[in-house]
């Protein structure tokens, strides 16, 4: 596909002289590793999730960040494996298939196709996917038991619980409901408020009832196993530094003023997970079996690709390690697990990453604000890759919360990715098939030096990614977006083409390889756009790797041209956040959007203008329907006619041409709003003088119904990816 002619070549003869550079002059992190000369092999993991319900916003910002990560890897050469799976054990585990009238075994199971089915639909590509309800994680699970006895880090003591006569049996953490002692909320569980947010022990709850019968608790006595982790301390202190961020070690560091308590890795039946070999009715804590899932899931990954099990997890010389988390779960990971794995002899983490939370529209999730996201509310209503690009351009090293915001997705996804990035494909592919056949050729002098530049600049792009800088990364992808758009305006090939056609097919092949690039850039983000990209460019059947920036493609033909991506509506993200508040149960007292619907399918009631009550009107020829020319115009200014009730005065592009039209919108619209958005002009309509000026066309709009009631006007904007100046047919 790729035939680069002579004249081409020397557009990339001095190409790699200043990517060194570049990449030097990026490094100015004090944790950044060098970039690896040799190929990489990587094992990496993220927090598994709980199998108690389905993914929300969390699960799927961490899965995305990785995602991007292990992505960006394999496109340099590198072999990396992405391991998961569900968390399976636990009181709460019990607790959900009793309340939904099921045996365990069967929820744990339903739930792993139902994160599975989530995950896929984010893109997340994970190598294996596993649950630590398996033989390899019992077996596991017993033999670092057994190597905690041999080393003398086990130690027994006595403990008061709570303890129902009426079952005759101690009552774990979830098994206690009460009064929280903090803030006095009811029904809280026995481990912590979620009202307030306040942890606590069981002991503490006031009014405190079993969970099961109602009856209230008396205290008993019990003997739990504990791991002593203080006799980890020294070697936990000096670990911390060099495999966790400067940030997280000095958080973690905050635990060492004091001994390191020990951790009870007991629990007392009823209990869902693996009994303790040599007790009665003891149980495992989740915490012990949980981490224990990445290395289970690898020794199943290892059956399957005949991959050397040893080598991940006996040996830290072959393979790196990773692990992704929230720092909700920072101690667990840097403190407890690493001290089980040098107990068990096994390799330690290379890196322990940490991340944020995420808040919803400035506001911490909670089931009680009725923004508890789902993933499968956001997969239901949107392309998945919106959240992934929108994520990405806000995602960092750093341990700092993330804000989903939906009008600032919607403003990043708009005007970033489908105004700036897809736009140059639309403009670029669609004239070079309507006007020559789809023949890309190549690059002219100014196209070609461009290209060059811009390829340059993202060489730095697998550091970046491999840093975690992603919205550093992005701003450098929306940088040379900008530096392509200002080229395609500057060199105007919609104008052009009148005067050199053979010019003007050159500017257009230069316009499409610089988008050719960014879409490489974007692969790890929005890997299913970059897919399509392939199409357009006939390069389906090539593994896009950080090489092909290297290089364009000429001397091909582009056969059809399909929208890459839309824009999201403000309606999508609406239907998101309103299905939410429904699935948490937090209505509002009227709700107009109607679960199960798609986005756009809103409930209302009839208006008492509708077009089904006006009288349609007559029938029309084909031949009078063609004498209207109905086009694709962009704003490109917008402003409030002073002297008007209902005049905005739009500033249009259609075609390479500008015209002012007036349009009655004013009481419907801000202007700021309408520029750069495309709308549906009258282009051939008679020039009509005003008092305020010429108008030059007529822009289309809908009758409708707003949001607050009363009529409003809705301009039709077009849904797909529109050329400008392209006619409605």
């Amino acid at each position: 596909m790729v035939n680069l002619q002579e004249h081409d070549l020397k557009y990339l003869s001095d190409f790699r002289r200043g990517t060194e550079k570049l990449i030097k002059e990026n490094r100015n992190s004090k944790n950044e590793r060098p970039p690896s000369q040799q190929p990489r092999k990587i094992l990496t993991t993220i927090a598994l999730p709980y199998a108690n319900g389905p993914l929300h916003i969390g699960h799927i910002f961490e899965s995305v960040q990785t995602d991007i990560w292990v992505r960006s890897l394999r496109m340099a050469g590198h072999e990396v494996h992405f391991v998961c799976g569900d968390d399976t054990h636990g009181t709460p585990i019990l607790l959900k298939a009793r309340e939904l009238g099921k045996e365990p075994e069967q929820l744990i199971q339903e739930m792993n196709i139902d994160h599975k089915t989530d995950f896929a639909s984010f893109n997340i590509s994970f190598s294996h996917y596993s649950s630590t309800h398996s033989e390899e994680n019992r077996e596991l699970c017993e033999y670092f038991y057994q190597k905690m006895i041999e080393k003398k880090v086990l130690s027994r003591k006595s403990i008061e619980q709570l303890y129902c006569p009426n079952d005759k049996m101690f009552l774990p953490d979830r098994f206690v409901k009460g009064t929280c002692p903090n803030c006095a909320s009811v029904k809280q569980n026995g481990d912590s408020c979620d009202v307030c947010g306040a942890t606590y022990n069981p002991t503490e709850l006031k009014e405190a009832q079993c969970a099961i019968c109602g009856t209230a608790p008396t205290k008993a006595k019990t003997e739990h196993i504990f791991f002593e982790l203080n006799q980890y301390k020294d070697f936990l202190s000096g670990w911390l530094k060099g495999h966790t961020s400067e940030e997280t070690s000095k958080k973690m560091h905050e635990w060492f003023t004091e001994d390191l308590r020990s951790w009870d890795i007991s629990r007392d039946d009823p209990y869902f997970g693996f009994a303790i070999p040599g007790e009665v009715k003891k149980y495992f804590y989740v915490w012990v079996d949980a981490p224990m899932g990445y290395v289970s899931g690898t020794k199943q990954l290892a059956k399957l690709k005949g991959i050397d099990f040893d080598q991940i997890w006996r040996d830290d010389k072959t393979y790196e390690l990773h692990h992704f988390i929230g720092k909700d779960i920072t101690y667990f990971h840097t403190l407890f697990w690493p001290a089980l794995l040098k107990t068990a002899d096994f390799r330690l983490p290379s890196f322990v990453h940490v991340h944020g939370f995420v808040s919803i529209n400035g506001e911490k999730m909670s089931k009680s604000k009725g923004n508890f996201v789902m993933g499968k509310t956001i997969a239901k209503h949107m392309d998945t890759e919106y959240l992934r690009f929108y994520f990405a351009s806000k995602m960092n090293s750093s341990r700092d919360d993330l804000d989903f915001s939906t009008a600032d997705l919607a403003q990043k996804v708009n005007s970033e990715w489908i105004g700036k990035i897809t736009n140059l494909a639309s403009r670029g592919a669609q004239m070079l098939i309507k006007n020559f056949a789809g023949q890309v050729v190549s690059m002219e002098t100014a196209g070609a030096e461009l290209w060059k530049n811009v390829s340059q600049k993202l060489q730095t792009l697998p550091d970046l990614y491999d840093r975690l800088e992603y919205s550093k990364a992005m701003a450098l992808i929306r940088d040379v977006a900008d530096e392509a758009n200002r080229y395609f305006d500057e060199r105007a090939p919609w104008k052009l083409i009148k005067e050199d056609p053979e010019e003007t097919q050159k500017i257009l092949s230069s316009t499409l390889n610089i988008f050719r690039l960014l879409a490489i850039a974007l692969a790890p983000i929005v890997p299913k756009y970059s897919a399509r990209a392939q199409k357009l460019l006939r390069e389906e059947n090539v593994v896009w790797t950080w090489q092909n920036l290297n290089a364009p493609v000429t001397h091909f033909q582009l056969l059809t041209f399909e929208p890459l991506a839309i824009r999201v509506e403000d309606s999508v993200l609406q239907a998101i956040m309103e299905e939410t508040k429904l699935l948490n149960e937090v209505q509002p007292a009227v709700s107009n959007t109607a679960v199960g619907k798609p986005a756009n399918a809103v409930a209302k009631a009839p208006s008492a203008k509708t077009p089904a009550a006006e009288t349609p009107p007559g029938e029309i020829e084909m031949e009078d329907f063609l004498k209207v020319d109905l086009r694709v115009a962009k704003v490109l200014q917008a402003e409030a006619v002073a002297e008007a009730d209902k005049l905005l005065r739009l500033k249009v592009e259609v075609g390479g041409v500008e015209k002012q039209i007036f349009a009655g919108i004013k009481k419907h619209y801000d202007p700021a709003t309408l520029v750069g958005k495309q709308v549906v002009i009258v282009n051939n309509l008679k020039p009509r003088k005003m008092k305020f000026g010429m108008s030059e066309g007529m822009v289309l709009a809908v009758e409708g119904e707003a949001d607050s009631g009363g009529e409003k006007l809705f301009v039709i904007v077009p849904t797909g990816l529109a050329l400008v100046g392209g006619r409605v047919k």
